[in-house]
Order: C-alpha cells, then sequence, then structure tokens
C-alpha cells in the first residue's frame, strides 16, 4: 500500500482573518498561499508521486494544480476529502464561536461534538479514513499519492492510523500547505512525518 502525502492547502483569507470557511464556495488561496502552491510544486517536482487527489473545494483544487502542471497528473477530485462540516458555524468568526460552551467540548472532548446542522469528528474522521483505504487499494505499494485537503480531516486521519484516542487529535498541528507522510501497510501503518515544512528535505518511507 502506497506512501501518502497528505497536504493542507495554502493560505487564503479566512484563515488570515479567524473565519471558518469550512464548506463555503468561492474561498480562494491568497497571495502568500498561491505562493506556498507554488512552491509546493517545485519541492515535490523530483518525488515519485504516481496520483494526486484532491478535495473539491477552490482552494485545496489551487494547491493541488501547480503540483498536477509539474508532474504531468490529472487530478481526482474527491468529495469524501472535503472539510469538516461545521454547520451552522460555517463562515464565522473564531472570536464569536469561542464563547460558545461547545467550542470547551470540542477543545477538551471533541468526540462528544456535533456541529450545530453539520456532522460530528467521528463522522468526519469515518469517511477521510475509508476514502484513504479506498484509495490505498487502487496503488501498488511502494507508490507515493498526494492528496490536498483540510486541516481537521487530515488530523482526524492521523490520528486514527497511529492509534491516538479522538480526543487527542487537536494535539496535532497541521500548517498551511504542509506536508505528512503516511505509510500504509497491510497490516500496519507509519506516520514518517508531520506537518512538514518546506524548506527541510523530503522525508522518505
Amino acid at each position: 500500500m502506497p506512501l501518502f502525502l497528505l497536504i493542507r492547502h495554502g493560505e487564503n483569507d479566512f484563515m488570515k482573518k479567524g473565519r471558518l470557511a469550512g464548506r463555503m464556495p468561492g474561498v480562494h488561496l491568497n497571495q502568500a498561499g498561491r505562493s506556498q502552491a507554488a512552491t509546493l510544486a517545485e519541492k515535490l517536482t523530483g518525488a515519485p508521486i504516481t496520483a494526486i487527489y484532491s478535495s473539491p473545494l477552490e482552494r485545496a483544487v489551487e494547491t493541488a494544480e501547480p503540483l498536477a502542471r509539474a508532474l504531468g497528473l490529472e487530478i481526482g477530485l474527491s468529495p469524501a476529502l472535503l472539510e469538516t462540516d461545521y454547520g451552522e458555524w460555517q463562515g464565522k468568526t473564531l472570536k464569536s464561536l469561542r464563547r460558545l460552551k461547545l467550542w470547551r467540548i470540542i477543545q477538551t472532548t471533541p468526540s462528544l461534538a456535533r456541529f450545530p446542522g453539520g456532522e460530528s469528528f467521528a463522522e468526519c474522521q469515518r469517511r477521510v479514513c475509508q476514502e484513504l483505504e479506498r484509495i490505498s487499494a487502487q496503488h501498488d505499494p511502494k507508490q507515493v499519492v498526494a492528496c490536498v485537503f483540510h486541516a481537521d480531516p487530515i488530523k482526524l486521519a492521523v490520528a486514527y492510523y497511529i492509534g491516538l484516542p479522538l480526543d487527542h487529535f487537536q494535539r496535532l498541528s497541521v500548517g498551511p500547505a504542509s506536508i505528512t507522510c503516511l505509510w500504509l501497510g497491510e497490516d500496519s501503518c507509519r506516520l514518517v512525518a508531520l506537518n512538514y515544512e518546506l524548506s527541510l528535505p523530503l522525508p522518505k518511507p
């Protein structure tokens, strides 16, 4: 089964302004995010990536596009890699959300949290991991597959595969345009790198 490069999308203005973009359409990379995407493509041009998958949201696709062009690959859009469904929280400022009781539950015992009108973290974790396993089954061992999507889904997937309780997934950090390398084997998995910065040598499985 392949080595996954789980890539978070680049910076956008919602991030800069402290707003929860969620699944809102029309959230594009800003100038810094476009620069991050270009640097990502330059850094990974020599990597033996055989396939690229992306969340359908613009900020993820725009991060994946320079890499796809550099490698001559098509982008496979996967709705299962969408951002967490934040429901009624979508589009609101983090400052306003921090005042709500649910905020503390999300930070301390996220396994008990469900976003009003949205999904739970457990549901998000389940769909993302099922999708990674579906993708994994389509690729040979030792292949490298890039998946460009979102911070919480990436952290939830990593937590599941390394055996970290769901209530502790918030302890992980995944920055904009960072790479998390996760190798999935038949009976085991290995976290090769978490929140990898582009200035460092590319980790190997």
